[in-house]
């Protein structure tokens, strides 16, 4: 497979306080942990810019103070105080200050772990500018890796992986609060989940749901999903795959039993759903939880 010609330039307009700590991560962090490539604090002002496109690095910045713009996904994003943009560098994009006022940031550079698994559930339902304006959570940690780096020892590395590791489930978080309605489940949908929870062995689908709740199939399938992150058959086979798995550790009935104490008819249907979940079959699983 061909690689894609590195597109990289820039303007480097930061004042002589700001910090900018590039970093070769030992062979451990980059097989095992989230690592870093670049790190640091600019104070930037106009015409500051930095654009570029297949690099092969995931990048989160973090506005102090002043304005900045991103232009990303043919899209073009203000950057005021608080607000914070997580990109895949693969992707064309350019940020700078504005001509207004200068611009002063928190950024880093890292790969490494599952950064991309995070980057595409960040932007599952579109890309977005985070809002931390009520939280110094991504401001004090980037700050945190800066002095990790500046005083470095062997707990360096896995560390600064925690600390990365962190800042994505933050801004998972932040994304999930924006169109989840700061996590406000709906009465109706905790009775749903409640019901499944305890009654799952049940014939239960959207169609029971509808009757019992007087709203529409296709308004609770998509309510479900928004507030919950799966769709509630998955949900409810989750929670049929963990009763499973339950019966399996600490009971001798045999897979065949098990699909019809939890709630399903057909053997083949919950095999392959077992091991489609758990990547092993129901006896391979009973096995080693046995030792």
């Amino acid at each position: 497979m061909k690689r894609q010609t590195l597109l990289e330039r820039g303007s480097h307009t930061w004042s002589d306080d700001s910090v900018r700590l590039i970093l070769t991560p030992s062979i451990t962090a980059k097989n095992l942990y989230f690592y870093t490539q670049e790190v640091g604090y600019f104070k930037t002002k106009y015409p500051y810019f930095s654009e570029r496109e297949n690099l092969d690095s995931f990048l989160i910045v973090f506005t102090v103070s002043g304005k900045g713009y991103l232009e990303y996904r043919n899209q073009t994003y203000t950057l005021t105080a608080g607000k914070c943009f997580y990109i895949h560098c693969e992707e064309h994009h350019l940020y700078r200050a504005s001509r207004e006022e200068d611009w002063e940031i928190l950024w880093i550079h890292f790969n490494g772990a599952n950064s991309l698994g995070y980057y595409r559930e960040f932007v599952k339902n579109g890309f977005q500018i985070t809002d931390c304006q009520a939280s110094t959570y991504i401001r004090d940690t980037i700050r945190q890796i800066i002095a990790h780096y500046q005083n470095k020892d062997s707990s360096t590395e896995p560390l600064v992986s925690h600390l990365i590791s962190g800042l994505l489930t933050d801004l998972l978080l932040h994304t999930s609060a924006v169109t989840s309605d700061d996590f406000i489940l709906p009465d109706y949908l905790r009775e749903i989940i409640r019901e499944i929870d305890r009654n799952f062995q049940a014939h239960l689908c959207l169609a029971h749901f509808e009757n019992k709740y007087h709203r529409s199939r296709f308004h609770i399938a998509k309510e479900f999903k928004k507030y919950m992150g799966i769709s509630l058959n998955e949900y409810l086979i989750n929670t049929r795959i963990s009763y499973a798995k339950e019966l399996l550790k600490y009971t001798e009935l045999s897979v065949s039993e098990i699909t019809f104490e939890i709630g399903m008819n057909n053997v083949t249907h919950f095999i392959n759903l077992f091991k489609n979940r758990e990547e092993i079959t129901p006896l391979r699983y009973r096995k080693i939880w046995r030792g």
